[in-house]
């Protein structure tokens, strides 16, 4: 295996279970610390405590620190721990209970699929699954309960699509929602598909809840297990922390049970659900909550603005290019909206709203502005999440409020097999733009919204710095203007992720005062050739100067 040649992990672990001594020294690294004023060093040392005391050259250090407990990386890099700026963690967590879809390439493969894992389940359960994209298969058109009606005509079927905002179901699912569907009504945020007044089976957004509702909710125990999967996944990707983009109060209390408890490996910055009492109850406490770990905090609120793209969710000024008369889905209305941005303003919570068309986009910096006023000076640091789609002129829009655009570099390199197709090549200019943002010096915080997305930080860097598919695809890139440099990717899952969040004096880069969270790689990303970034993987990954992760042995086995 490729780690082990530079690297042992055994070594590193047993310098991780040596009794704490006063200061630690890392050495023998290449260190890029993310501080424009000393960008690269060659050692570390930190206190017991996890803060950094000193970074630089590793024969200095070693000469002031003489008495340090020491930590060879062998050769490898180091670099800040990278930070997701967007992701679900409960929803990575519970995919291991679901059936995973993508990739599918046709319904049948779906089908094949569902059989496999239905076979496994008691008579009557329900059948869950994620990651179907009707743009992989030959006819790209939605499905329909038919297809799934024949293969499970008793066991109720819900299958969620890539993007989240759409669902596929069956019939037997259907009966499960509180009232039916078919007619000609619609729900709030939402759109049922129907042929005359008959229910296909596909739900977007706002709609989804009529059935999923019928779903039995997660035990506090499984929730528990499923935050630690995705804890698992995050930090052996790299993750020493993430922007949780949207969570219920019930599982942020068992999230505060874990971090009192020390269960928490990394930092988590919660968003609270602006759709429930999660808003409220971060209001009551003034704003932000904060765990004495500094492991898990509340300071925002995520708002929803429009749907996606692929389901053709997202809210756009004029009609969708391949559906004449289709302009997406507002999930919630302008005045729910505004009277939720107005509450987050007076109890001082960040506010982060979902926002992919040019539309929505338009909508949210209209209320942005409308609500902030005279305080659109002040450091309130609103976040737009996704930025996706929007219109030329709003751009520098987002300066002037001094907001920051939270982005998926994966979206990209996902949706470019379709998205002039939905848009048309105009409005392409103003889509997943960032050298246009970075020109109008809007700050950026990169992330995946996994589990939309890989959770694999290196997957986004590697789409920022390309903006290729994993084939190279396509020579040059995707709208190539818009790549960025390989320091601005990676500040983007560091410093300015950091930023987002309030923690710049904390996290983002290595610098002396602010916490030992970094990851040590096998390679260099600022040297290897740009292909080479997407097959990264972390050697270990460090919070507070202790690691939460190692990379298995050339065996197979993790020590």
């Amino acid at each position: 295996m490729r780690l082990s040649v530079r690297f042992s992990a055994v070594a590193l672990l047993t310098v991780a279970m040596l009794p704490l001594q006063a200061t630690t020294l890392l050495t023998h690294a290449r260190i890029h610390t993310m501080d424009p004023d000393h960008p690269v060093a060659t050692a570390l040392v930190w206190d017991d405590g996890g803060k950094l005391l000193a970074v630089g050259d590793a024969a200095d250090l070693k000469q002031r620190y003489a008495d340090a407990s020491v930590v060879d990386a062998q050769g490898g890099t180091v670099i800040p721990g990278l930070i997701d700026a967007h992701g679900h963690l409960l929803a990575l967590g519970t995919l291991s209970s679901q059936v995973d879809l993508g990739g599918s390439t046709s319904k049948a493969q779906v089908l094949a699929r569902l059989k496999a894992e239905a076979a496994k389940l008691p008579p009557g359960a329900w059948l869950v699954g994620y990651g179907w994209d009707q743009n992989r298969w030959p006819e790209k058109q939605f499905p329909d309960a038919a297809d799934l009606d024949t293969a499970f005509p008793d066991r109720p079927v819900y299958l969620d699509r890539v993007d989240g905002h759409a669902a596929w179901v069956n019939s037997a699912a259907m009966k499960q929602a509180k009232q039916s569907l078919n007619g000609n009504w619609q729900p709030d945020g939402g759109r049922i598909h129907r042929i005359g007044s008959k229910a296909t089976g596909v739900l977007i957004d706002g709609a989804k809840a009529l059935v999923s509702d019928a779903i039995p909710p997660l035990t506090a125990e499984q929730t528990q297990a499923a935050y630690r999967r995705a804890f698992a996944d995050a930090v052996a990707a790299g993750l020493t922390g993430v922007h949780d983009a949207g969570v219920s109060l019930a599982d942020f209390k068992q999230l505060q049970k874990m971090a009192a408890a020390g269960e928490i490996p990394l930092r988590l910055y919660e968003m609270a659900d602006g759709n429930n009492a999660a808003l409220e109850w971060l209001c009551q406490q003034g704003g932000r909550w904060s765990d004495p770990s500094g492991r898990l905090r509340m300071h925002a609120v995520k708002l929803y603005m429009d749907g996606a793209l692929g389901s053709r969710g997202a809210a756009l000024l004029t009609d969708y290019n391949d559906e004449h008369g289709n302009r997406g889905i507002l999930v919630t209305s302008p005045e729910a909206y505004r009277t939720a941005v107005e509450k987050a303003h007076r109890c001082q919570a960040q506010v982060a709203t979902h926002a992919i068309g040019d539309r929505a986009n338009r909508m949210v910096l209209d209320t942005y502005q409308a609500v902030l006023g005279k305080d659109a000076a002040d450091d309130n640091r609103w976040r737009v999440e996704h930025a996706q789609i929007v219109a030329l002129d709003d751009i520098p829009r987002f300066a002037q409020l001094r907001l920051i655009a939270s982005m998926q570099p994966t979206h990209a390199t996902s949706d470019m097999p379709w998205a002039e197709q939905r848009l048309g090549v105009a409005r392409l200019k103003g889509a997943y733009a960032w050298q246009r943002f970075i020109h109008e010096r809007v700050p950026l915080a990169f992330g995946s919204d996994f589990p939309v997305e890989s959770v694999n930080p290196m997957l986004g860097i590697y789409a920022a710095v390309t903006r290729q598919n994993l084939s190279g695809q396509p020579p040059g890139g995707w709208f190539p203007e818009q790549k960025v440099s390989r320091l601005q990717a990676l500040a983007g899952f560091t410093r300015g992720a950091a930023y987002a969040a309030f923690m710049e004096n904390e996290v983002g880069m290595l610098k002396p005062g602010l916490r030992a969270d970094f990851v040590i790689l096998d390679s260099d990303p600022m040297s290897i050739a740009p292909r080479a970034i997407a097959d990264l993987k972390p050697v270990s990954t460090w919070v507070d100067g202790k690691a939460v992760y190692h990379a298995p042995q050339s065996g197979g086995t993790t020590p």
